[in-house]
């Protein structure tokens, strides 16, 4: 941070959800909520609501390039959120800004299939993520379906499994991963971070019975993003992020944002 500034700058590289539950708009939202000044990059429309995704507009790569520069060039940036990408183009554009940049704290969220079903990355921008995007990721976040899609295995189906698939990861080059464990079954939601140099972490949370859980990995990944620079160590980081989140779903149902999956309460602190 600048000498005048005690307010950490947080960009998010993601698409747009017109219905605020996901994408840069969840993002934002959740750095808000952490005390953070939000930014974004957008990199697709999306025509969506909380029924679904009926519609995806990318950005060319070539102009998601230029908001970068345009950004990177004047505000110091103190850690970025990842989220839908959509091509290979925009994929290697964003890999190759985070290099040439030299930006910290980077969290990816391999967005690639949104609740919906609807598919949110091209297949063939699957391999581009690992080979290019994945070795630059400080943590990378992907719940048990991305984690299956990156490796090209079946979904793990116990914790045991989880914490096998994150270590698999793990070779694929991020410093570390966190595998998100709310599609398995149970009364508890179980996450697992493991990186090269520390034993595995397991966080545990209260499993909330609600169908408003739209968005929920983007305001995951975007809360840890946002407690980085805030935080003593990544663990903590998820622990906050965690418990920020789990409290959001258990409010989620004071917001009638739709007849579908609702988002969360990124605002449950103050509303």
């Amino acid at each position: 941070m600048s000498a005048c500034s005690s307010v950490y700058n947080v960009v998010s590289i993601a698409g747009s959800d017109p219905s605020g539950g996901a994408g840069i708009q969840a993002d934002l939202k959740a750095f808000s909520a952490h005390g953070t000044y939000g930014m974004s990059v957008v990199t697709a429309l999306t025509a969506q609501s909380t029924r679904g995704v009926t519609g995806v507009h990318g950005v060319p790569a070539e102009f998601v390039t230029h908001q970068m520069e345009t950004l990177f060039a004047d505000a110091p940036v103190h850690a970025v959120k990842i989220g839908m990408l959509g091509t290979a183009e925009t994929t290697e554009a964003v890999a190759d800004a985070l290099t040439r940049h030299a930006l910290p704290r980077v969290v990816v969220d391999p967005v690639m299939v949104a609740k919906s079903g609807d598919r949110l990355l091209e297949a063939s921008a699957t391999e581009a993520l690992r080979k290019v995007l994945l070795p630059r990721a400080d943590l990378v976040t992907p719940n048990l379906p991305e984690a299956a899609d990156l490796l090209g295995c079946e979904e793990a189906a116990d914790l045991a499994g989880m914490r096998d698939q994150a270590y698999r990861l793990l070779e694929l080059g991020p410093r570390q991963v966190l595998v998100k464990g709310g599609h398995l079954e149970g009364p508890e939601s179980i996450d697992v971070l493991v990186s090269r140099d520390a034993d595995p972490v397991e966080f545990t949370a209260p499993r909330v019975a609600t169908r408003n859980t739209h968005g929920t990995g983007c305001t995951l990944s975007s809360s840890i993003a946002a407690l980085l620079p805030q935080r003593p160590d990544t663990a903590s980081a998820v622990a906050d992020a965690k418990a920020y989140l789990t409290e959001a779903l258990r409010r989620a149902d004071e917001i009638d944002a739709g007849g579908g999956q609702g988002p969360v309460h990124h605002f449950h602190r103050w509303w």
